[in-house]
């Protein structure tokens, strides 16, 4: 199954210049387990899909809020001449279909 079919929300934001924040969260305890325990959504897992080191991403479990947070560094700082996405706000796409 793919994170798409059991995520409320997947979406992206800046968190400043240089890192990008994806927020996943889910509609009930079940469908967050499921995801939290998942060997998909690891740094090592989502570096990848990014571009970037599994050191630059870090993957935080908010299990009260049923949501995962995940920090990536940017390549391009936002806002540079390369930037295509100034506010992060298209970075979610990779995880939509990832394999849970």
């Amino acid at each position: 199954m793919q994170l798409q079919d059991f995520a409320e929300v997947i979406r992206s934001k800046n968190a400043g210049p240089r890192r990008v924040t994806l927020d996943v969260i889910f509609r009930n305890d079940a469908d967050y387990q499921r995801a939290a325990q998942s060997e998909a959504l690891t740094a090592e897992k989502i570096a990848p899909l990014y571009g970037a080191a599994p050191n630059m991403v870090t993957v935080i479990n908010y299990p009260l809020g049923r949501a995962i947070k995940i920090v990536v560094a940017r390549q391009i700082m936002s806002g540079d001449p390369d930037d295509r996405d100034v506010y992060g706000a298209q970075q979610h796409t990779p995880l939509l279909r990832l394999e849970i």
